[in-house]
């Protein structure tokens, strides 16, 4: 079987690769990305084009049984330019199962994938865990606190390995076609406990100083964070929706094993705050 991974260098992309192999080192890998230089593991094909330009990837199709689709292009999640002509390229070329990856919100690639042969399963993450090092690394790693407005917000957030534990599953195995699967860790979560389980991975007491909505716009704005940025993070942040903070069984009922809690995912990258 060969699987094509697209967004192979991002933080899923990255974990899907992995998971395959884990799952299957059987399995031959083809790992999409726009860098011909990428660093990926020993055994993976690359394959070099950008799904915001269909005519690059065409041969990335080729002899490919499974892919896994990211719905969005580049680094600023933007909409893709030609949803349809990648499905269009991956029918033609046999692929006969996908997962997608959303983005921000569902959209054109799902709809051409569901009208579409293509046995697909539509993946729903919420928050990352990954998001910890993303935001607070550097904070933690100089000593200061760390400033975020919602310190009650709840959070059932996922660790990046079980999104792509259940992509792998999916594509693999099959089982999933035209299911939505809304993908969580084992607990909900407040702002404090997070903060609180960084502190006992690091081996220090990690202070939180909880922000009004003001003060969090101010901080942002002078970290140079777009306004429609600021306008999103207020919304996810302060009205997170209903599923976003609802323990859901995806991860057991699709991988036979539980969740990844955050403690286990603060224990493994504890070095990056030290």
């Amino acid at each position: 079987m060969r699987i094509l991974v697209t967004g192979a260098t991002g933080t899923v992309g990255s974990n899907v690769v992995e998971q395959l192999t884990a799952l299957d080192p059987t399995i031959q890998i083809r790992a999409l990305t726009r860098n011909a230089e990428a660093t990926l593991p020993a055994g993976v094909e690359i394959a070099v084009g950008d799904l915001a330009s269909p005519d690059t990837v065409a041969d990335a199709f080729k002899d490919v049984d499974a892919v896994h689709f990211i719905n969005f292009a580049g680094h600023g999640y933007g909409a893709l330019p030609d949803p349809a002509g990648l499905v269009a390229l991956a029918e033609a070329a046999g692929v006969r199962r996908a997962t997608v990856l959303g983005g921000v919100a569902t959209g054109p690639l799902e709809q051409a994938l569901a009208a579409s042969a293509i046995e697909t399963a539509y993946l729903h993450p919420v928050e990352f865990m990954s998001n910890a090092a993303m935001w607070w690394s550097a904070v933690v790693k100089a000593g200061e606190a760390i400033r975020e407005p919602f310190g009650d917000r709840l959070s059932a957030m996922v660790h990046p390995a079980d999104i792509a534990a259940v992509a792998a599953k999916a594509l693999v195995d099959g089982g999933y076609d035209g299911q939505s699967l809304v993908i969580t860790g084992p607990e909900v979560l407040t702002m404090q406990d997070k903060v609180q389980i960084l502190s006992e991975a690091v081996g220090r007491e990690i202070a939180f100083v909880e922000l009004t909505v003001e003060e969090a716009h101010a901080k942002w704005r002078s970290e140079g964070m777009p306004e429609g940025v600021i306008a999103f993070l207020t919304e996810a942040l302060g009205n997170t929706p209903e599923e976003g903070k609802t323990v859901a069984d995806t991860v057991e009922r699709v991988t036979g094993r539980p969740a990844r809690s955050f403690a286990e995912w603060a224990a493994e990258h504890a070095d990056a705050f030290r």
